[in-house]
């Protein structure tokens, strides 16, 4: 079986995804074919450091960044999250008689931690969005394992080719994410990349759709009879499966819902409260796939 250390980073995503899915550490190490020991310890690195890469502690040369330079460096990080690491470098360097380069000091801020990552994404509630949220979980909250393996997510994303979306990165350690200077709010994207359309469920991932066209009701409306529809076929073949969706407009539209009535005795739609994309599992999806 093989060893934790000599899985790829792509082996190391699918055991995090599959663990966060609620596959069992066997039939994980089955998957990917390793040992449990293996999934065990890539699992607890993810939940410890929030990554899962493997970088082994050499015995070269000493470290030309020492504790205090590494305390000033992270006190400079914590001044502006948002900074490059060359803007880092230049500020780390001013009044020092001997420089260090860009490369020293990325990789010093990797061996402490201070991975550069997205902003996080926080919901903006309102009182209202509030009520809603703690209604829907009241009204879930009883709902065995049975109920939810019924449910089909879905979700729509935007993923950018070269990143050029005008959303910042921030260095950060574990779990600073909610930081105020670690968030971010929903921003107007720009540039390059595609808008997918994806779906799963307990039993099977969904289709994943490339949605070539804007973002209207009758655009949807093909999605979800062409791609949904026979999806729900195949995973309920009795009619007892959920369907979530958001409450974008073009979800909600008139055309929309009047095909979901037509089709109540093959399935249901899921209530859904405003503004909770956190408590979609399909983020995680769309989460491994962009990395």
């Amino acid at each position: 079986m093989g060893k934790a250390a000599d899985l790829s980073e792509f082996d190391r995503g699918l055991i995090v995804m599959a663990l966060r899915l609620g596959t069992s550490i066997t039939e994980t190490a089955r998957l990917v074919g390793c040992s449990r020991s293996a999934i065990v310890s890539i699992h607890a690195k993810w939940i410890n450091d929030g990554d899962t890469s493997c970088r082994h502690q050499g015995v070269g040369r000493s470290r030309v960044i020492k504790e205090k330079g590494r305390r000033r460096l992270s006190r400079l990080v914590k001044q502006n999250r948002r900074q490059t690491v060359a803007q880092l470098t230049a500020q780390y360097n001013a009044g020092l008689i001997v420089s260090v380069s860009e490369h020293t000091v990325q990789r010093t801020l990797l061996d402490m931690g201070l991975c550069s990552r997205r902003p996080t994404r926080v919901s903006l509630l309102t009182k209202r969005h509030r009520q809603l949220r703690l209604q829907w979980v009241r009204e879930h909250r009883d709902w065995t394992m049975d109920e939810w393996k019924r449910v089909v997510w879905s979700d729509e994303s935007r993923f950018f080719i070269h990143h050029v979306d005008g959303r910042d990165r921030v260095c950060r350690l574990p779990g600073e994410q909610l930081l105020p200077s670690c968030t971010a709010g929903h921003t107007q994207a720009g540039g390059g990349g595609i808008m997918l359309w994806g779906t799963f469920s307990w039993a099977a991932l969904g289709p994943v759709v490339v949605e070539e066209q804007t973002r209207k009701a009758a655009n949807y409306l093909n999605i979800i009879a062409d791609q949904l529809h026979p999806y729900m076929a195949f995973v309920f073949p009795t009619g007892n499966g959920i369907f979530q969706q958001d409450n974008a407009p073009c979800h909600k539209a008139r055309i929309v819902l009047v095909w979901f009535e037509e089709h109540t005795d093959e399935f249901h739609l899921l209530s859904w409260p405003l503004n909770s994309p956190d408590i979609n599992p399909m983020e995680h999806i769309w989460d491994v796939m962009e990395r």
